[in-house]
């Protein structure tokens, strides 16, 4: 297929935390908010006069500091966000919103808080509770929360407008950059996808992790491009799947899985666009607050929510992507000592597999993947594990 505009463009601006574009924003005034869970609700990041900035640690080698102060046996993510941190390269960020999504991430803030790894004049991080059930109460909670601990220290510290009318606003564009990805999306339920699973990796990615402004222009031309981009004329994949599980923040794990002959037709993880890139449909009937956290609590597929419900509603709603987006099987993943992950992976990939009938790989990963041999062996073999079901009809 012919390259993508601007592809290669946010491939750069992935390599650094402090890309173009946030430079930009920086240079106009807006203050930049580091973000690192979906539980903390986006748009409330992304008011007039600020812009939020997925925070994650592109490049890693080293995380030797990282793991100096977290141990060897804490998630890796959270090692590399330590180990960026104090080599500086957050110093850019104004503050960050840390949710009570798990202990490790909340021991990483900690330790950026303790060790004053922040730079500018008012920097904080701020700590939000948040629930861990999506009934009332929880909604009732998150709302609350994001008011007390969110927008109320924006507006006490910065001065940031958190009206009803700023948060319309800050919807409306958080819906305009949705609607793209959205659109972008569906050119994956091709029988020949005219989008790579990395291709629209790099986009979604590139997201969160710019001023959604910025970002738009991007996104217009791509969609416009997709519009009339022919596909290969031979299929480039073997079979489809749908990759699920923890966070993934770098397009070059989905690379080596398309690579290996399957093509991500759908991406259930945190920070892709299944949950994440969704519009946020507002009325007049209840504050704009209270929507935006019930959008939150209830598109939220995290396994910190441990009602029943949500449980079952995670598999459900993997088995619901899997059938729209025309899958043969689901690849679930989760990073190393990644505690709520951990569990859902092995309850859910086994449940997945003999209630729902989809073939699956299970896996766990090391945050930097690289090219590796390991994973590429397992997932070649997946790849035929699900052809020869297919060739023996079953």
């Amino acid at each position: 297929m012919k390259d993508l505009k601007h592809l290669l463009y946010l491939e750069n601006l992935l390599q650094d935390s402090n890309n173009d574009l946030v430079r930009m924003a920086k240079e106009k005034g807006e203050i930049a908010i580091g973000n690192v869970c979906y539980q903390i609700p986006e748009v409330l990041l992304n008011l007039p006069g600020s812009f939020s900035v997925r925070m994650r640690a592109p490049n890693t080698t080293s995380m030797e500091m990282g793991t100096y102060y977290m141990t060897s046996l804490t998630c890796e993510y959270c090692r590399a966000i330590l180990e960026r941190a104090l080599e500086g390269s957050y110093q850019f960020l104004d503050c960050i919103f840390d949710p009570a999504s798990c202990s490790q991430l909340a021991d990483c803030m900690e330790n950026i808080e303790e060790l004053g790894l922040g730079n500018g004049e008012k920097f904080f991080v701020q700590h939000v509770d948040t629930p861990m059930k999506d009934d009332e109460n929880g909604i009732s909670h998150m709302t609350r929360m994001s008011r007390v601990r969110v927008l109320d220290k924006l507006l006490e510290v910065f001065g940031i407008d958190t009206s009803d009318a700023a948060l319309r606003k800050s919807v409306e564009l958080h819906n305009n950059v949705c609607g793209l990805i959205t659109e972008m999306g569906q050119y994956r339920k091709l029988e020949k996808p005219t989008i790579t699973g990395y291709e629209f990796a790099v986009f979604t990615l590139a997201s969160y992790c710019c001023p959604k402004d910025l970002i738009l222009p991007c996104l217009r031309e791509t969609v416009e491009e997709l519009k009339t981009r022919a596909s290969d004329e031979k299929k480039s994949y073997r079979v489809r799947v749908v990759l699920a599980g923890s966070e993934i923040d770098d397009p070059t794990f989905i690379k080596l899985i398309e690579d290996s002959g399957a093509y991500v037709a759908a991406d259930r993880f945190c920070f892709g666009s299944f949950p994440g890139r969704q519009q946020i449909i507002l009325n007049d009937q209840e504050d704009v607050l209270t929507q935006i956290c019930r959008e939150n609590v209830t598109e939220c597929q995290c396994p910190r929510y441990m009602n029943t419900s949500k449980i079952n509603g995670r598999k459900e709603y993997l088995d619901k992507l899997a059938r729209e987006y025309k899958a043969d099987g689901i690849i679930f993943q989760q990073m190393n000592f990644c505690n709520f992950w951990g569990y859902e992976r092995a309850g859910a990939s086994h449940i997945i597999s003999q209630e729902y009938q989809w073939p699956v790989l299970s896996v766990d990963r090391p945050y930097v993947v690289g090219n590796s041999g390991q994973l590429r062996t397992r997932i070649q073999a997946f790849v035929e594990r699900i052809e020869l079901k297919k060739a023996a009809g079953r």
